[in-house]
């Protein structure tokens, strides 16, 4: 594994599966910061609800709802695609269902990674379905040239490479989530 990962976490430092490291947590952290400024500023004078797709969103929405200088509601979904594999499934399941009614709301789906795009394709269709006034998307990790045409974020983190990666949220088998940084997965 990279020796500047900055890990706080001594297993993280010895485990093979872990390659290199390519978005460092103060790198994360500065990009959070820089996206919040541009969502207050996108939906200033409105409030804001938050959608986090669990679990892996979890830690993204966290450090998004801090960064962003209005008020924001949140509610969450987890939906999966995965399973325990690398690989989609190519079929989405809803396993927790929103508990707000969106009804004339502004929604935020915050994610934390957008892969074949399968997945928030069907949450953005399932929202806008369900009344909201506005449905847009932000996305901390884009892979590159994975995403069918069509589909808007409007507001991305970090466009990466189409490998396999675990850390800040991201997890394979539920592992690796708590990793302040993104690491490749060596398989």
């Amino acid at each position: 594994m990279n020796s500047n990962s900055t890990s706080s976490s001594s297993w993280a430092d010895s485990d093979p599966s872990l390659g290199e490291v390519l978005l460092q947590a103060s790198v994360i952290q500065s990009k959070i910061r820089e996206l919040g400024k541009i969502i207050s500023r996108d939906y200033a004078g409105r409030s804001l609800l938050l959608v986090g797709v669990l679990k892996g969103a979890l830690l993204f929405v966290a450090d998004l709802a801090r960064a962003i200088d209005l008020p924001v509601e949140f509610d969450f979904m987890a939906v999966s695609s995965y399973g325990v594999t690398t690989k989609t499934s190519g079929v989405v399941r809803i396993v927790k269902d929103l508990d707000m009614d969106l009804t004339d709301k502004d929604v935020l789906i915050v994610e934390e990674i957008v892969d074949s795009g399968l997945t928030l394709s069907y949450l953005v269709r399932n929202l806008q379905a369900r009344n909201a006034r506005s449905v847009q998307v932000c996305a901390l990790l884009v892979k590159e040239g994975m995403q069918p045409s069509g589909l808007d974020i409007a507001y991305t983190g970090f466009v990466i490479p189409p490998v396999f990666v675990v850390g800040y949220g991201l997890d394979l088998a539920e592992k690796y989530r708590n990793l302040p940084y993104v690491a490749v997965h060596i398989e």
